[in-house]
């Protein structure tokens, strides 16, 4: 993909969900915005081989017998002032639970946008937009506390799986995971447990 991703900071004290619900409404093309660390994030159409390789991890999960594997959901991340942290769709996750009548009432007050506590996993596949997925995106996840970041990098032509996430006391800002685990494309990927190691000869 040629596309560079779309970005606007955010000045303002508006809800983020009424932003993207804006810019959504005025794009000619459908498009799901995201927002992390105050920013608007306009990600770039995924092309076919993006979504093949999304689409192949997330069968590899189910072939293993998770059976609460998606796509396409939004997640919302919050500080603890309740206000939005970040609202992000992951290219694939793995859920805790199914989502509960308390879930769905989080989904309607937040305009379409569920708690990122159902995740146990997420993952991303780069597109030109890999310094978000490598940075913003993942600071986010780790504030956050999803145990599991799995990051497919078709720029350096790596995977990587990301666990215990840490949350410093100067903020979600300085988020991490503090245990990474890489290989190259092509290598089966380790994950923690309970998990299984994902093919990446994808």
């Amino acid at each position: 993909m040629s596309a560079e991703p779309i970005t606007e900071p955010v000045m303002t004290q508006q809800d983020p969900a009424d932003l993207l619900i804006a810019i959504e409404e005025a794009s000619e093309t459908p498009i799901r915005p995201e927002y992390v660390e105050g920013t608007v994030i306009v990600p770039p159409q995924p092309n076919e081989h993006h979504n093949d390789t999304a689409y192949a991890l997330t069968i590899q999960f189910l072939s293993a017998g998770f059976s609460l594997v998606g796509v396409g959901n939004g997640y919302r991340a919050a500080y603890k002032d309740g206000t939005s942290l970040g609202l992000v769709v992951p290219d694939f996750y793995v859920r805790r639970r199914k989502a509960s009548e308390l879930d769905e009432s989080y989904l309607a007050a937040h305009k379409g946008w569920y708690p990122i506590d159902m995740l146990a996993l997420v993952g991303e596949v780069t597109s030109t937009n890999h310094e978000t997925d490598t940075g913003a995106k993942a600071r986010i996840y780790a504030a956050a506390g999803v145990p599991v970041y799995v990051l497919i990098n078709r720029n350096t032509q790596t995977a990587h799986s990301f666990s215990d996430p840490i949350l410093p006391d100067d903020g979600p800002a300085r988020a991490y995971y503090a245990t990474e685990t890489k290989v190259p494309l092509g290598e089966r990927l380790p994950l923690p447990a309970p998990y299984p190691a994902l093919d990446t000869a994808l």
